[in-house]
């Protein structure tokens, strides 16, 4: 069997273009809970914390550095914990969402074998 009649048959299999699939949702629902998370979630976090913008949070290690006209001569050094604290929200709640998702296919494969019974 030559390697390109090969590799036809693997691409071609259902499972492979089925985890392409999934793939490619996963990345699509990613976005969508980012776009949820900072659009939603993060303004009611931050109300309730009294306006505190989660993403401008940091911990600066050293200051920026200016010439005399205004030129930077370095960067910032900061560590960036509010965005780190927002990507963490972001996943828990792609984690519970999954959960949530899994349980619910197990519920359904569980009662459509006890219907087959």
């Amino acid at each position: 069997m030559s390697m390109i009649k090969e590799f036809k048959e693997f691409a071609m299999k259902g499972s492979l273009i089925e985890i392409s699939v999934a793939f490619i949702m996963g990345a699509a629902f990613g976005k969508v809970t980012t776009a949820f998370i900072d659009g939603v979630i993060m303004p009611i976090v931050g109300a309730l914390t009294t306006g505190v913008d989660f993403k401008a949070m940091k911990y600066v290690l050293s200051e920026a550095q200016y010439d005399a006209s205004g030129k930077i001569l370095s960067p910032e050094n900061a560590i960036q914990y509010g965005s780190f604290i927002t990507i963490f929200i972001d996943f828990v709640l792609v984690a519970f969402v999954m959960f949530l998702l899994i349980k619910m296919t197990n519920r359904f494969k569980s009662s459509e074998e006890k219907a087959s019974e």
